[in-house]
């Protein structure tokens, strides 16, 4: 499995992005994905998750509201919309393979990880 993250780039507070998450390798369709995202100086940190046939999501309560996971099994990428950005949103973000059946968000239940896309968001 080979995940590529994609879209970052830097934006006014209140501002919106979209990342992208292209695999490539294991049916994409067979398994969650999540992304996670992590600030300098701090722990990487869940942010969202969509189960393998997008029936199923969950949030950090952090972005709850703001961002939006989904996916796209016949293109094999994930995306995440982020809406109502904020400084604090600041942060490498990452896409990765879930290794579980339930909803994960704990880096370690986490097995294949793409390289990261930096988003900044300036106040």
């Amino acid at each position: 499995v080979q995940l590529q993250a994609s879209g970052g780039g830097w934006v006014q507070a209140g501002g919106s992005l979209r990342l992208s998450c292209a695999a490539s390798g294991r049916t994409f369709s067979t398994y969650d994905i999540g992304w996670f995202r992590q600030a300098p100086g701090k722990e990487r940190e869940f942010v969202a998750f969509i189960s393998r046939d997008g029936s199923s999501t969950y949030y950090a309560d952090s972005v709850k509201g703001r961002f939006t996971i989904s996916r796209d099994n016949a293109k094999s990428t994930g995306y995440l919309q982020m809406n109502s950005l904020k400084p604090e949103d600041t942060a490498v973000y990452y896409c990765a393979k879930s290794t579980l059946l339930v909803v994960a968000t704990i880096p370690r239940l986490y097995d294949y990880w793409g390289q990261g896309t930096q988003v900044t968001v300036s106040s």
